[in-house]
């Protein structure tokens, strides 16, 4: 029998004043309305802020952001790509940005990743759009095998800062899974967990129709 999503909302809307407060609350702001049109450029600019805020102070990371705009050539990924052995050196000194150079070089090969699937799909955005929704499983394990450094919560990010309907197996949204029998302890990592968390929020989905990132959202909230 397929999960039912209007206890969860409750639970949400007693703690964030009342349904119509959750729903504006929880709604995904990153959303947009053409993804498949949405400049590989963006998303490489995207991408590579996940990876630097993983492990760093995100203000510190946006502070320096026109930086890395200028230092990484408004991240054009076929110019990253062609270019990016010769850059290296370069960037790794370069002080507009934050100079880690493992995280320098992941931006280089995911520059090459962005620019394949742009040949490959004819947009990277459009690779994006047309990945089904139920499966974001599938799409992050893609992130994880061909870019760098886009495994686990970075990926995740990604995709929802993006505008990829996604979820985040975030500390509460687990927490409420356990809550709810999905998950036996706040985490999910493993292939059984995510997949467990997959199935609820695709029920949940089905249930409700909404967005599976604000049903995320709502789980979060459900915690308090």
């Amino acid at each position: 029998m397929a999960r039912k999503f209007a206890p969860i909302l409750k639970l949400a809307a007693g703690h964030h004043g009342g349904e119509k407060a959750a729903l504006e609350k929880s709604a995904n702001t990153h959303a947009v309305k053409n993804l498949a049109k949405a400049p590989a450029d963006r998303l490489l600019s995207v991408m590579t802020k996940c990876v630097f805020n993983a492990g760093f102070n995100w203000k510190v990371v946006e502070a320096k952001w026109d930086g890395f705009e200028e230092a990484f050539e408004g991240f054009d990924p076929g110019k990253l790509a062609f270019f990016g052995d010769d850059m290296m050196d370069q960037l790794v000194s370069d002080t507009r940005i934050i100079r880690n150079g493992q995280k320098i070089k992941a931006t280089l090969e995911n520059a090459r990743f962005v620019a394949q699937v742009e040949r490959e799909e004819g947009g990277f955005g459009r690779f994006l759009a047309k990945w089904p929704g139920e499966d974001q499983i599938g799409l992050l394990s893609l992130l994880n095998k061909r870019g760098s450094r886009l495994g686990g919560a970075t990926g995740q990010y990604f995709l929802r800062f993006s505008g990829w309907d996604a979820w985040i197996a975030s500390g509460h949204v687990c927490a409420a899974l356990v809550r709810e029998g999905v998950l036996d302890k706040p985490e999910a990592t493993s292939k059984r967990d995510l997949a467990g968390l997959q199935a609820a929020i695709n029920d949940y989905h089905i249930d409700s129709g909404l967005p599976r990132a604000q049903i995320s959202r709502l789980l979060a909230m459900s915690v308090g």
